[in-house]
């Protein structure tokens, strides 16, 4: 029998761990609780948890102290759920590690879509240099791009945005983020590149660049890359 992936949820309000938990569960999930940054810490040593569910309004400490912590010694998925809804909190969040992030209140159904998301994204492995997503597939050996295994011709700039978004599936990437990765720290503040460079990447790769499926827009914040399914192919 499978064992049931483990989450810890990280909340000192009691009645959101219960919906939580309730929930969770009955998607064929093994919660575990904390009400405070440091047990929360501690469980997620112990435990060795698929994910995280952090809240960042902890009472002993602050949530992101507690994602620096974790993310000194495990890549599992966190999930940021707080209340803060400013686009700052949200692009710390993710440039500190963070996975992805809900404001609350939220749509339990979205959260489970979130999670099931990070965790396909979590178990992703790269066999001999390729990485596969619906269609398309990256040789990091060749630096070469396929789609239906046929080959998709990249200037260099797009090649390396495709690799970091191919590295990162499932996750949400700050502009800043793309930017320094791609382009060096002196272009951090020119986002414009950025824009530039996504829309003809989607026209190469998507079936219809005006409704992306791989490589979609977090509104203020960023770029992610989805993990496809070839059943959603029409």
């Amino acid at each position: 029998m499978t064992a049931k992936p483990a989450i810890i949820i990280i909340d000192d309000e009691a009645q959101i761990r219960k919906i939580l938990k309730i929930s969770l569960e009955s998607s064929g999930y093994k919660i575990i609780e904390a009400e405070t940054g440091k047990d929360g810490i501690l469980q997620t040593a112990t435990n060795h948890p698929q994910l995280v569910i952090l809240d960042l309004g902890l009472p002993d400490q602050d949530g992101f102290t507690v994602l620096k912590e974790i993310r000194e010694w495990t890549n599992i998925p966190v999930i940021i759920l707080s209340v803060r809804n400013s686009e700052d909190d949200i692009v710390k969040a993710l440039e500190a590690g963070a996975d992805d992030y809900i404001i609350k209140p939220f749509n339990t159904s979205e959260l489970i879509a979130r999670i099931k998301a990070n965790l396909r994204r979590s178990q992703i492995t790269i066999d001999s240099s390729i990485i596969t997503n619906g269609e398309l597939k990256i040789d990091l050996t060749a630096r070469m791009i396929f789609k239906n295994d046929v080959e998709i011709k990249l200037t260099n700039l797009e090649y390396l945005l495709l690799d970091l978004f191919f590295k990162n599936i499932g996750k949400v990437l700050t502009h800043n983020f793309i930017l320094k990765e791609v382009w060096g720290p002196g272009y951090t503040e020119n986002s414009q590149y950025l824009r530039v460079f996504v829309g003809q990447i989607r026209k190469k790769i998507e079936d219809d660049y005006s409704t992306p499926k791989y490589i979609t827009t977090e509104s203020g914040v960023g770029y992610r890359m989805r993990p496809v399914n070839l059943q959603e192919k029409k």
